[in-house]
């Protein structure tokens, strides 16, 4: 499922509505509605490896909440060089 699993954002649904003509302000006699049709909104859902209870998981996340901070990205263990 498309839902993001810190804030629960999800698809909503909508409509497109295409229309021709030139508008009235830049000298038509303004647009005329050709077609209504449904379409959804998809949120954009990002894979991060996050830390959750002390252990890392792959989170399903939207970008808004990366950007606010609600995520707390993992980050990549290097394992250090063996001296002989």
């Amino acid at each position: 499922m498309k839902i993001c699993e810190i804030c629960g954002k999800m698809p909503i649904v909508g409509r497109r509505i295409a229309r021709r003509g030139l508008p009235k302000r830049t000298g038509g006699i303004g647009l005329k509605t050709t077609g209504i049709s449904r379409r959804r909104f998809l949120p954009n859902l990002q894979w991060v490896r996050a830390v959750v209870n002390g252990g890392v998981r792959r989170l399903r996340v939207c970008v808004s909440c990366i950007q606010a901070g609600k995520v707390k990205k993992a980050t990549k263990y290097k394992k250090p060089a063996q001296s002989v």
